[in-house]
Protein backbone atom coordinates (compact mmCIF):
# COMPACT_ATOMS: atom_id res chain seq x y z
CA UNK A 1 0.00 0.00 0.00
CA UNK A 2 2.69 2.62 0.47
CA UNK A 3 4.39 1.74 -2.45
CA UNK A 4 1.14 2.34 -4.25
CA UNK A 5 0.93 5.79 -2.66
CA UNK A 6 4.38 6.93 -3.04
CA UNK A 7 4.07 6.09 -7.06
CA UNK A 8 1.33 8.88 -7.40
CA UNK A 9 3.19 11.48 -5.79
CA UNK A 10 5.09 13.67 -8.57
CA UNK A 11 8.51 15.21 -7.94
CA UNK A 12 7.53 18.26 -8.00
CA UNK A 13 4.89 17.82 -5.85
CA UNK A 14 6.59 16.35 -3.06
CA UNK A 15 9.26 19.60 -3.85
CA UNK A 16 6.92 21.88 -3.17
CA UNK A 17 5.43 19.60 -0.19
CA UNK A 18 8.49 20.32 1.59
CA UNK A 19 9.14 23.67 0.47
CA UNK A 20 6.11 24.86 1.38
CA UNK A 21 4.99 22.91 4.25
CA UNK A 22 3.47 25.43 7.12
CA UNK A 23 3.31 24.56 10.79
CA UNK A 24 0.19 26.99 10.44
CA UNK A 25 -1.46 24.49 8.58
CA UNK A 26 0.37 21.22 9.55
CA UNK A 27 -3.07 18.83 9.87
CA UNK A 28 -2.33 17.65 6.17
CA UNK A 29 0.28 14.74 6.40
CA UNK A 30 3.73 15.56 4.66
CA UNK A 31 4.01 13.60 1.19
CA UNK A 32 7.71 12.89 2.41
CA UNK A 33 6.30 9.98 4.55
CA UNK A 34 4.54 8.28 2.15
CA UNK A 35 7.69 8.06 0.31
CA UNK A 36 9.63 7.15 3.16
CA UNK A 37 7.88 4.15 4.03
CA UNK A 38 8.04 2.73 0.45
CA UNK A 39 12.05 3.34 0.38
CA UNK A 40 11.80 1.20 4.41
CA UNK A 41 9.45 -1.10 2.97
CA UNK A 42 11.50 -1.89 -0.11
CA UNK A 43 14.95 -2.03 2.11
CA UNK A 44 12.81 -4.54 4.08
CA UNK A 45 11.84 -7.20 1.38
CA UNK A 46 15.58 -7.04 0.16
CA UNK A 47 16.71 -7.54 3.47
CA UNK A 48 14.40 -10.46 3.78
CA UNK A 49 15.66 -11.95 0.44
CA UNK A 50 18.94 -12.06 1.80
CA UNK A 51 17.98 -13.29 5.36
CA UNK A 52 16.72 -16.33 3.64
CA UNK A 53 19.78 -17.02 1.26
CA UNK A 54 22.05 -16.78 3.70
CA UNK A 55 22.79 -19.88 6.25
CA UNK A 56 21.90 -19.86 10.07
CA UNK A 57 25.66 -19.73 11.21
CA UNK A 58 26.50 -17.00 8.72
CA UNK A 59 23.50 -14.48 9.76
CA UNK A 60 24.41 -12.73 12.98
CA UNK A 61 28.13 -12.46 12.02
CA UNK A 62 29.34 -8.75 12.01
CA UNK A 63 26.37 -7.99 14.09
CA UNK A 64 27.22 -5.82 17.26
CA UNK A 65 25.12 -7.26 20.36
CA UNK A 66 24.47 -3.44 21.05
CA UNK A 67 22.00 -2.99 17.99
CA UNK A 68 20.05 -5.75 19.31
CA UNK A 69 18.24 -3.00 21.59
CA UNK A 70 16.19 -2.21 18.62
CA UNK A 71 14.71 -5.52 18.36
CA UNK A 72 10.81 -6.18 19.71
CA UNK A 73 9.64 -8.47 21.43
CA UNK A 74 7.08 -9.25 19.45
CA UNK A 75 6.66 -7.78 15.62
CA UNK A 76 3.95 -4.88 15.75
CA UNK A 77 0.90 -5.45 13.67
CA UNK A 78 1.37 -2.11 12.07
CA UNK A 79 2.82 -1.09 8.66
CA UNK A 80 5.43 1.51 8.23
CA UNK A 81 3.06 3.85 7.02
CA UNK A 82 0.76 3.70 9.22
CA UNK A 83 3.27 4.34 12.26
CA UNK A 84 5.01 7.04 10.32
CA UNK A 85 1.07 8.66 10.34
CA UNK A 86 0.72 7.88 13.81
CA UNK A 87 3.89 9.55 14.63
CA UNK A 88 3.31 12.89 12.81
CA UNK A 89 -0.84 12.81 13.74
CA UNK A 90 0.56 13.37 17.45
CA UNK A 91 3.39 15.54 17.28
CA UNK A 92 3.36 17.59 14.07
CA UNK A 93 6.66 17.16 12.51
CA UNK A 94 7.73 18.83 10.11
CA UNK A 95 9.24 17.46 6.53
CA UNK A 96 12.45 17.78 7.22
CA UNK A 97 12.83 16.16 10.21
CA UNK A 98 11.64 12.86 8.69
CA UNK A 99 14.60 13.73 5.95
CA UNK A 100 16.48 14.27 8.83
CA UNK A 101 15.59 11.14 10.47
CA UNK A 102 15.93 9.33 6.78
CA UNK A 103 19.99 10.51 6.85
CA UNK A 104 20.16 9.09 10.17
CA UNK A 105 18.96 5.67 9.38
CA UNK A 106 20.98 5.26 5.89
CA UNK A 107 24.28 6.53 8.57
CA UNK A 108 23.57 4.35 11.53
CA UNK A 109 23.34 1.12 9.00
CA UNK A 110 26.67 2.64 7.54
CA UNK A 111 28.45 2.67 10.45
CA UNK A 112 26.96 -0.24 11.52
CA UNK A 113 27.65 -3.06 8.95
CA UNK A 114 26.35 -5.69 10.65
CA UNK A 115 23.04 -4.49 11.55
CA UNK A 116 20.06 -4.87 8.82
CA UNK A 117 16.61 -3.31 9.25
CA UNK A 118 13.95 -6.01 9.91
CA UNK A 119 10.39 -5.97 10.95
CA UNK A 120 11.97 -6.68 14.59
CA UNK A 121 13.67 -3.35 14.71
CA UNK A 122 12.40 -0.83 12.14
CA UNK A 123 9.24 0.56 14.36
CA UNK A 124 11.83 0.86 17.40
CA UNK A 125 14.98 2.89 15.35
CA UNK A 126 12.03 5.11 13.29
CA UNK A 127 10.86 6.62 16.16
CA UNK A 128 14.17 6.78 17.64
CA UNK A 129 15.78 8.46 14.93
CA UNK A 130 12.57 10.60 14.57
CA UNK A 131 12.39 12.17 18.02
CA UNK A 132 16.44 13.15 17.92
CA UNK A 133 15.82 14.45 14.25
CA UNK A 134 13.05 16.49 15.70
CA UNK A 135 15.31 17.77 18.70
CA UNK A 136 17.70 18.95 16.21
CA UNK A 137 15.53 20.51 13.47
CA UNK A 138 13.04 22.03 15.50
CA UNK A 139 12.91 24.78 18.00
CA UNK A 140 10.06 23.11 20.27
CA UNK A 141 10.20 19.78 21.20
CA UNK A 142 7.82 17.56 23.05
CA UNK A 143 10.12 15.38 26.27
CA UNK A 144 11.32 11.83 25.46
CA UNK A 145 7.99 10.87 27.87
CA UNK A 146 5.54 11.89 25.29
CA UNK A 147 7.44 10.12 22.17
CA UNK A 148 7.31 6.97 24.21
CA UNK A 149 4.05 7.07 24.68
CA UNK A 150 3.34 8.21 21.00
CA UNK A 151 5.86 5.29 19.92
CA UNK A 152 4.17 2.51 22.14
CA UNK A 153 7.27 2.48 24.32
CA UNK A 154 8.35 2.66 27.90
CA UNK A 155 9.69 5.95 28.61
CA UNK A 156 13.17 4.85 29.95
CA UNK A 157 13.22 1.80 26.85
CA UNK A 158 13.41 4.96 24.69
CA UNK A 159 15.64 6.92 26.89
CA UNK A 160 17.76 3.47 26.54
CA UNK A 161 17.50 3.41 22.47
CA UNK A 162 18.53 7.00 22.43
CA UNK A 163 21.65 6.84 24.05
CA UNK A 164 22.45 3.59 22.51
CA UNK A 165 22.13 5.28 18.78
CA UNK A 166 23.86 8.42 20.20
CA UNK A 167 27.09 6.18 20.81
CA UNK A 168 26.82 4.00 17.68
CA UNK A 169 26.18 6.95 15.56
CA UNK A 170 29.57 8.38 17.36
CA UNK A 171 27.49 11.39 17.75
CA UNK A 172 27.80 12.56 14.39
CA UNK A 173 24.06 14.09 13.96
CA UNK A 174 25.16 17.02 12.09
CA UNK A 175 23.58 17.26 8.38
CA UNK A 176 24.26 20.47 6.46
CA UNK A 177 22.67 22.28 3.35
CA UNK A 178 24.56 20.02 0.67
CA UNK A 179 23.55 16.40 2.45
CA UNK A 180 20.25 17.78 3.06
CA UNK A 181 19.60 18.61 -0.43
CA UNK A 182 21.46 15.15 -1.49
CA UNK A 183 18.73 13.15 0.20
CA UNK A 184 15.54 14.82 -0.82
CA UNK A 185 16.85 14.14 -5.03
CA UNK A 186 17.29 10.85 -3.84
CA UNK A 187 13.59 10.87 -2.14
CA UNK A 188 12.34 12.81 -5.29
CA UNK A 189 13.98 9.51 -7.37
CA UNK A 190 12.07 7.19 -5.53
CA UNK A 191 8.99 9.18 -7.34
CA UNK A 192 10.30 9.01 -10.36
CA UNK A 193 11.12 6.89 -13.49
CA UNK A 194 12.79 9.62 -14.97
CA UNK A 195 15.86 9.48 -13.17
CA UNK A 196 14.86 12.49 -10.38
CA UNK A 197 15.08 16.46 -10.59
CA UNK A 198 17.18 18.93 -9.12
CA UNK A 199 16.48 20.54 -5.95
CA UNK A 200 16.55 24.07 -5.85
CA UNK A 201 18.63 26.32 -3.02
CA UNK A 202 14.97 27.59 -2.06
CA UNK A 203 14.89 24.55 0.40
CA UNK A 204 16.17 27.22 3.11
CA UNK A 205 14.84 25.08 5.96
CA UNK A 206 18.03 23.05 5.45
CA UNK A 207 19.75 25.78 6.58
CA UNK A 208 17.77 26.44 10.24
CA UNK A 209 18.79 22.99 11.31
CA UNK A 210 20.20 23.75 14.53
CA UNK A 211 22.38 21.77 17.30
CA UNK A 212 21.02 23.35 19.72
CA UNK A 213 16.93 23.61 20.96
CA UNK A 214 14.70 24.50 23.55
CA UNK A 215 13.30 20.85 25.13
CA UNK A 216 9.62 21.97 26.75
CA UNK A 217 7.45 20.10 29.23
CA UNK A 218 4.41 17.94 28.06
CA UNK A 219 1.38 20.25 27.36
CA UNK A 220 -1.66 19.09 28.74
CA UNK A 221 -3.23 17.01 25.63
CA UNK A 222 -6.71 15.52 25.24
CA UNK A 223 -5.14 12.90 22.85
CA UNK A 224 -6.16 9.45 23.09
CA UNK A 225 -3.49 7.26 22.05
CA UNK A 226 -3.84 4.08 20.57
CA UNK A 227 -2.00 1.08 22.63
CA UNK A 228 1.16 0.30 20.88
CA UNK A 229 3.96 -2.50 22.19
CA UNK A 230 7.19 -2.28 21.08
Amino acid sequence: MAVSNALTISPRTLRSDLYSYSNQDNTKTPLVISVLASLIDRTLTRNQRISRRASPASSPSGRSSKTQIFDCREIPDMTIQSYLERIFRYTKAGPSVYVVAYVYIDRFCQLNPGFRISLANVHRLLITTIMIASKYVEDLNYRNSYFAKVGGLETDDLNKLELEFLFLMGFKLHVNVSVFESYCCHLEREVSFGGGYQIEKALRCAEEIKSRQMIVQDPKHDHQFARVLL
